[in-house]
């Protein structure tokens, strides 16, 4: 509703405004009134009556005068480019080059993925206040440069895109694993509306390597989502899904992009490199069949490219697997200062010491992990596996039986999923 309301008044605020104040005018009526025949219908119109009426209100200036009389022309405008989708077109408006590449992403997710203030911030690891006055003033600046709303010419999507790509791929991080308390673990709107947007501009730019890696990325993500999630409600870990319910259709599509890019001879870039190593789990039928040493490889081609704590984050875990938790601790250790306010940070190095056998500090590190993590299913996995590190009685200490137990579990794998998702 925000982007079909950009699309005909041409002003953020007034679209993200009016189509609150029409759910709010819902929820007052509809209880006493019943609900509409067509819901969809009742909210865009009393949106579109919302935004007329703002607008009238502020008609004291002459360009408002203009356009209090767009409600006589819905069909407004200009040029909407090749592909008529609203979302798509909101996207690339939110994503002009006219702003800094994190206020892009940041007001897109908004905007477009309707996340809230606190979830944004999460994913970008800042305060709350600080990423409200980020998207308030880029709201401000496409109004002052009457940035247009449509999609851009062939000429001009290129340097649009790495722009649009981030903000997809964050879109489908955030269903991937919610980070709101409030909100379902998985969130399914957000993958699939991710995935048919980035669809589309694989269908505008169908020779970009970038396009079709971070497709094949989600594909092979979403592939995963029913086993993601127990009865019970808690996260399944990559090691421990039951990969006879992967969705198969999905994987081999993944598999066919990722195959596609690697036959073209080209460079592979970020999406392209972490969908490859999405590749490489999904062609394990069993986690004691992964490639470790396939994926550390991939890793290090991808630090060449985004040398991020993140990534060295997702290496060492694959590093784990590959030379032992204690070459993977020393690793992990290094980054405290860049990620000491990033859960999964502290859930790394909970399981690695989990695996050393040193449980005191294992349960530590778990403890913060479970204060850090906002994704319900995530907390409950993390409280149980915390839970179940055996303490001396007296000291608090691990065991000798603890020790004998974490050595031979030393062999397994890293309790982590190992999709963690990179943060911006």
């Amino acid at each position: 509703m925000v982007a079909a309301l950009t699309r005909r008044f041409g002003d953020l605020d007034i679209a993200e405004e009016a189509a609150a104040e029409a759910f709010a005018a819902a929820v007052e009526r509809w209880p006493a009134d019943g609900v509409p025949p067509n819901p969809g219908a009742w909210l865009t119109t009393t949106a579109n009556r919302k935004a007329i009426d703002r607008i009238r209100r502020e008609n004291r200036r002459a360009d408002k005068h203009r356009e209090a009389r767009m409600v006589f022309d819905v069909d407004s405008s200009g040029p909407i480019g090749a592909i008529d989708d609203d979302r798509l077109r909101l996207i690339f408006t939110c994503c002009h080059p006219a702003l800094a590449m994190e206020t892009r992403v940041a007001l897109t997710l908004r905007m477009v993925g309707g996340l809230t203030m606190p979830e944004i911030a999460r994913a970008f690891l800042v305060q709350e206040a600080a990423m409200g006055q980020r998207i308030t003033r880029a709201k401000a600046k496409i109004k002052a440069a009457r940035i247009p709303y449509r999609v851009p010419s062939a000429v001009d999507l290129p340097p649009r895109l790495s722009g649009v790509l981030a903000v997809l791929f964050l879109v489908f991080n955030e269903g991937y694993l919610a980070t709101g308390p409030d909100t379902d673990p998985v969130r399914l709107d957000l993958t699939a509306e991710a995935i048919r947007l980035t669809r589309l501009i694989r269908a505008l730019m169908p020779e970009d390597g970038e396009v079709a890696g971070l497709l094949a990325l989600m594909l092979l993500t979403e592939a995963r989502r029913a086993a993601r999630v127990s009865a019970s409600s808690e996260l399944v870990t990559l090691a421990e899904q039951d990969r006879t319910s992967w969705d198969a259709a999905l994987v081999a599509e993944g598999h066919r992009l990722v195959r596609e890019r690697l036959a073209a001879g080209v460079a592979p870039g970020r999406y392209q490199i972490l969908a490859a190593i999405n590749a490489v789990h999904t062609s394990a039928r069993d986690v004691r069949d992964t490639d470790w040493s396939q994926v550390v490889a991939l890793y290090d081609q991808l630090v060449r490219l985004d040398p991020s704590p993140i990534i060295a984050l997702n290496r060492a875990i694959a590093v784990g697997e590959l030379d032992g938790p204690g070459v993977a601790l020393a690793t992990v250790d290094r980054l405290e200062d860049t990620l000491a306010s990033y859960h999964a940070y502290h859930a790394t190095r909970a399981d690695l010491l989990r695996r050393l056998g040193r449980g005191q500090e294992s349960r530590a590190a778990y403890d913060r992990a479970i204060e850090l993590a906002g994704n319900t299913a995530e907390i409950a996995y993390l409280t149980r596996r915390r839970d179940q590190l055996p303490s001396d009685p007296v000291r608090g200490r691990p065991t000798g039986a603890e020790r004998d137990g974490e050595r031979e579990q030393a062999n397994h794998g890293a309790d982590e999923d190992l999709d963690t998702a990179p943060r911006h």
